[in-house]
């Protein structure tokens, strides 16, 4: 999907879940009385399907083998999991981008500046949890590659929107705007 951008580093199970989903397949299946399965993906979605507005003068951009954009999902009870991503490309700078992303982003909560995983700014934790990097949840992150990477994010922990910036390119601006929501980490009530 994101050859520049790894979005995903989950558990196995989910792993081979996301490969499933990403042929496009949908499926919804019910057991019992409170028990619902729904897998889902869709490869039409954008910056506006995620609560953001698309950069003035961005396009779409799609690498050879791979998608321009993903949602997919899988729900199982409580468990709810679920990835939507773009990618985009404009000729403006990364401190341009970020800088026009900032306050859409503040709707959703605190927004943090993260850079290779690291706060780069005065918040370095938001108040709803949410950190630059996945050491509490250990399920999903953004990872660049070792290349410059710069990104914000805002939300909650198991809720939250990145813009990412893929500063590997020198051609254009490279980024991807995600959304995802992860399960609830049980174990820390423990």
């Amino acid at each position: 999907m994101f050859s520049r951008l790894h979005l995903l580093r989950v558990t196995v199970p989910m792993l081979a879940i996301a490969t499933f989903l990403c042929g496009g397949a949908s499926a919804s299946m019910a057991q019992g009385t409170n028990l619902n399965i729904e897998l889902h993906a869709n490869e039409n979605v954008n910056a506006t399907s995620m609560g953001l507005p698309i950069y003035p003068n961005a396009r779409p951009y799609k690498e050879t083998k791979s998608d321009s954009a993903v949602d997919m999902g899988l729900s199982f009870g409580s468990f709810h999991f679920r990835l939507m991503a773009t990618k985009y490309i404009t000729n403006d700078s990364p401190d341009q981008v970020l800088d026009f992303y900032r306050k859409p982003l503040a709707r959703y909560g605190e927004v943090l500046e993260c850079e290779h995983g690291m706060a780069v700014g005065a918040v370095k934790v938001a108040q709803s949890g949410l950190t630059c990097s996945d050491s509490h949840g250990h399920r999903a992150h953004i990872d660049a590659d070792e290349r410059s990477h710069r990104e914000l994010r805002s939300g909650t922990p198991t809720f939250y929107r990145i813009v990412a910036i893929d500063a590997s390119r020198t051609d254009a601006t490279h980024f991807a705007i995600v959304q995802l929501e992860v399960p609830k980490d049980d174990s820390s009530d423990q």
